[in-house]
């Protein structure tokens, strides 16, 4: 049976390159708000983010149902920043008979910071693809809302050392 596999993590520590890394291993199909935002409105929603964010979390995680269906492992690439999220998730697709399996990408505070900055840099270059400025508003914004997982809520700990 085809599973659902949520990446947690913190903005900037490298989830999307580890889902990428496991993409083809897991037979799965990437699913990422922060893709979905730049593809549809090139992250120009402003104040409305949280509000256009939900929305597009609320359409993926349908066809995340759909395409699990269908056969395919699903990633879903977004951090699932609080507890409750990570619960409502699970709850969510085992309404519909599909396990998630939690992933959860930790990084040294050093190195998470080396990682924001060469994003902004790549950003400022015109090479940030569909990723955000990390600015301290953000960042505190994140901070603020940040629940680290118990290891016991992961099924997958990830340590980023790259």
């Amino acid at each position: 049976m085809s599973k659902i596999i949520a990446i947690c993590g913190k903005i900037c520590c490298g989830k999307s390159y580890y889902a990428k890394q496991i993409k083809e291993k897991e037979n799965a199909v990437i699913l990422s708000i922060d893709e979905a935002t730049y593809d549809l409105i090139d992250n120009e929603q402003g104040e409305l983010y949280d509000v256009f964010a939900e929305r597009v979390n609320k359409y993926l995680m349908k066809k995340a149902v759909e395409i699990v269906k269908a056969g395919c492992n699903v990633i879903l690439d977004w951090g699932f920043w609080t507890k409750a999220a990570r619960q409502e998730t699970t709850k969510y697709f085992n309404q519909f008979g599909i396990d998630v399996e939690w992933h959860y990408v930790d990084i040294e505070q050093s190195r998470w910071k080396q990682l924001i900055e060469e994003r902004n840099a790549k950003i400022k270059n015109g090479n940030g693809g569909s990723d955000f400025y990390v600015d301290e508003g953000l960042l505190n914004k994140m901070l603020s809302k940040f629940e680290e997982p118990t290891r016991e809520e992961m099924n997958v700990w990830i340590e980023n050392k790259l």
